[in-house]
């Protein structure tokens, strides 16, 4: 007999183990590890996922699984690994990390169909269930007891494949191929016998019978200027056959891809890739960490150090940070390597990411461009990864399994025995200690391209605008600096660190703010839709005309959003053409490239944003970056804020004077002495490095010391409070006394969704013993968690403190 041990996708701790299922005869050799399959799970059927197949089973009486969701296995031995691994590291269940690693569609229930790929006489099994079709249904084959050892040979043969089924409006799933329906002198005997009036027919058929492989109708069409009734025609002599083609959902299909090849590298480049050219020849699992300037070649060496990879029959993962993952940033990459690229992000429609990821599980690309989940690519042969921009936060997932995708690479990398490169010009502050330390090994490229030289940066006191009674949102020097600029045909980029209208709507009378009524936080006033919302529940109301507290009418806007500056810089440059890139302007699909495209053609002189515009824009004409309120992030309850700060800085400095023109950057603040605004102005990493090392062994902070946050969130304020000081409590029995338990305190939004939160923190150098503990008070509270709606999450690499 033989037995499948399947992890089910019920998420709970009792039933984070495998089960035992008997593998029906039809399917014994069939069932293989890393398959998804569908069983019998006390009243109901659920997926699963198989993880070993066995000869034995302890048990006596074992169910049979209901049958198989996949032919060919979605997860490959490693990543079947790589999800007990992550499930021991986050302290989450199996189930959640093989999710992670899937597209959405493979969690949602859609058809599948058999599709017969070539004219080669299949076995006569299924040759009867075809039976003169090209498609069948997969719950048709199951219904007619279909053999599945005939079908997996065929599709390992490549004569049959199977077509997972998504309804997706965006796109067609088929195409139209015209293709010759009789051998070549048959094709030249209809020729001649055709009459002298029927040219448009003729040069149909000459075609094909100087190229008889089938075409797209369309590429047909304009080809030869002709037009569908010729070619029906043909059709319907029985001379040519259309022939329905399942194509791939493209996002890039109306996108050319200039091809580009291999720069030469400048001395500074050639230093930082010969060791990571070195690794990749020698299969060392060594992790680089490459310290350029914005602007130093950085693509580059990623670039060649992937061709290197090509070269060898490996396969590459580049990751990039979703808000950088712009078209310029694919067109690289696509520009380099073509269709041997898949993409994967957020803007993508499920289809099309399910398109993209097919790909990959088929084989037929080799490298891999995405945001955070692109870490989990079906690849076998991985011969380098890339992660760009390093230090970005969305890198660490926020709900479970709290994963960072840095250290899931670092052990792919140990898997694969390939390097890993982390890329910035800001690094995180851990990963610079330890490539210091010498853990990861520093590549450093301190100079721009061309010899050009980091833009100057102005910083402006606002308080001496105040003082000099300019009341408006600029300052006297960036407003000329805009001007001039206009003048020049040059383009600016204005930085401002949050969406919406203005900041939150005050009374002046009782000084009443008006808040979100589920969560401890101001509303935002959003002009186009003249509503108020919450940013993090999604509430919204009409804007008010009286204070709802003392019904007075003197309501006042405070703060600065993205539409008030846009409103304000048309009233003072009325020529201004502006731009807004925010999360509202870039809701729909493809607006994001639109509005890049429109700034890139030179349609506006001003691009104005949110953190989106921060990286990976490169424009030639853009020779002037204004940062319009930089003090909102420096004071956040977060002690990663200051490093925060000086990275945003760094990084939206870098969009200026990246060619041939000169560029400036003038940063707006109330905090002009801040360490973070200075040294970054001055574009002086190091020193800043060293400046906050020393204020984070002081408070005892990473890199120094590790941190696991705890947070406890209940519907009733005493509940979560009380199970927090429990976990307190607890912490504090079973670590060690060298770990430090901060709490329980509130947390600094103490209401989201009118469920109370509260934290707790532990502060440590060495528990190995923390996960276990946390395991057992997670266990303990497993009946609240599921019947009386406790949430407990811990986190052991926390990002946000928020």
């Amino acid at each position: 007999m033989q037995v499948a041990k399947v992890i089910v996708d019920v998420p709970t701790s009792q039933t984070n183990h495998t089960f035992d299922y008997l593998i029906p005869e039809p399917l014994e050799n069939i069932v293989i590890k890393g398959m998804r399959v569908s069983v019998p799970f006390g009243p109901r059927k659920v997926m699963g996922f198989v993880v070993e197949v066995s000869d034995h089973s302890e048990f006596d009486k074992l169910k049979p699984l209901d049958e198989v969701m996949d032919l060919t296995p979605v997860l490959t031995d490693e990543l079947l690994q790589l999800g007990k691994w992550m499930s021991e590291q986050t302290v989450s269940f199996y189930i959640q990390n093989f999710q992670a690693m899937l597209p959405q569609i493979l969690k949602a229930k859609y058809k599948k169909e058999i599709e017969a790929l070539t004219d080669v006489e299949l076995p006569e099994g299924l040759q009867q269930l075809f039976a003169g079709r090209t498609i069948m249904d997969f719950e048709e084959f199951i219904e007619r007891n279909g053999n599945y050892a005939l079908l997996l040979e065929e599709i390992k043969n490549g004569h049959v494949q199977i077509n997972y089924i998504v309804k997706s409006k965006e796109t067609k799933k088929t195409k139209v191929f015209i293709g010759p329906n009789k051998e070549q002198y048959l094709l030249e005997e209809a020729i001649e016998d055709m009459s002298n009036r029927a040219k448009k027919q003729k040069k149909i058929m000459e075609w094909f019978i100087q190229q008889p492989e089938p075409v797209e109708q369309q590429l047909l069409l304009t080809k030869l200027q002709t037009t569908s009734s010729t070619i029906n025609q043909l059709v319907d002599k029985k001379l040519l056959k259309k022939i329905d083609k399942k194509v791939y959902r493209d996002p890039f299909q109306n996108t050319e891809f200039e091809r580009t090849t291999s720069l030469p590298l400048n001395s500074q480049q050639q230093a930082a890739i010969k060791p990571i050219w070195d690794a990749i020849d020698s299969k060392k699992d060594e992790v680089f960490l490459l310290h350029g300037v914005t602007g130093s070649g950085k693509t580059e060496v990623y670039l060649q150090a992937i061709e290197r990879v090509l070269v060898k029959g490996e396969e590459a993962i580049v990751l990039v940070p979703e808000i950088a993952l712009t078209p310029q940033m694919v067109q690289r990459f696509k520009g380099r390597f073509g269709s041997e690229v898949a993409v994967l992000h957020s803007a993508l429609s499920p289809g099309e990411k399910f398109d993209e990821w097919t790909k990959i599980h088929k084989k037929e690309v080799k490298v891999v461009v995405g945001a955070r989940s692109a870490i989990f690519a079906p690849f076998e042969n991985i011969g380098i990864i890339i992660i760009d921009e390093e230090h970005e936060t969305s890198y660490k997932q926020d709900e479970q399994p709290r994963y960072h995708a840095r250290e899931v690479a670092k052990k792919r990398g140990s898997y694969h025995n390939c390097p890993i490169v982390l890329g910035s010009a800001t690094p995180m502050l851990e990963s610079y200690a330890r490539a210091k330390k010498g853990v990861y090994r520093l590549l450093e490229m301190p100079d721009r391209m061309n010899e050009g030289e980091m833009p100057p940066v102005e910083i402006i006191d606002m308080r001496d605008e105040l003082y000099a009674g300019n009341r408006t949102m600029f300052s006297r020097n960036l407003l000329d600096a805009i001007k001039s600029r206009i003048e020049r045909k040059e383009q600016v980029v204005l930085f401002l660190n949050r969406r919406g209208h203005s900041t939150f709507v005050m009374c002046r009378e009782c000084g009443d703010v008006m808040k979100c009524p589920a969560c401890d936080i101001a509303l935002t006033y959003h002009k186009s839709s003249h509503q108020l919302k919450c940013h993090y529940c999604d509430y919204q109301i009409p804007m008010v005309k009286e204070c709802q507290v003392c019904k007075s009418k003197t309501i006042r806007y405070f703060g600065t959003g993205t539409q008030k500056v846009e409103e304000a810089l048309r009233e003072h440059i009325p020529e201004a053409k502006v731009i807004r890139m925010d999360v509202d302007t870039t809701r729909r699909k493809g607006s994001h490239k639109s509005l890049l495209d429109k700034f890139g053609n030179g349609e506006a002189n001003i691009l104005l944003g949110t953190q989106m515009i921060a990286k990976g824009l490169d424009f030639e004409r853009v020779t002037l970056v204004g940062v319009l309120a930089v003090d909102t992030m420096l004071h956040l309850p977060d002690f990663r804020s200051s490093e925060k700060t000086f990275q945003l800085l760094t990084q939206v400095s870098g969009r200026a004077g990246r060619h041939k023109l000169p560029g400036e950057v003038i940063i707006q603040t109330y905090t002009p002495e801040h360490y973070s605004i200075q040294l970054a102005s001055q574009y002086q990493y190091q020193q800043f490095f060293q400046q906050e090392m020393e204020t984070r062994k002081g408070f005892h902070y990473p890199p120094y010391y590790f941190l696991t946050l705890i947070n406890v969130s209940h519907p009733n304020q005493l509940k979560a409070q009380e199970v927090t000081k429990t976990i307190c409590k607890l912490l504090f029995k079973h670590l060690s006394a060298q770990a430090t338990v901060l709490g329980p305190t509130p947390s600094p939004i103490v209401r989201i969704n009118n469920r109370y939160r509260y934290q707790c923190m532990v502060k440590y150098k060495d528990e190995p013993n923390q996960r276990e503990v946390m395991r057992r008070i997670l266990k303990h509270y497993h009946d609240d968690i599921y019947r009386h709606d406790l949430t407990i999450q811990v986190d052991f690499e926390p990002y946000s403190l928020m």
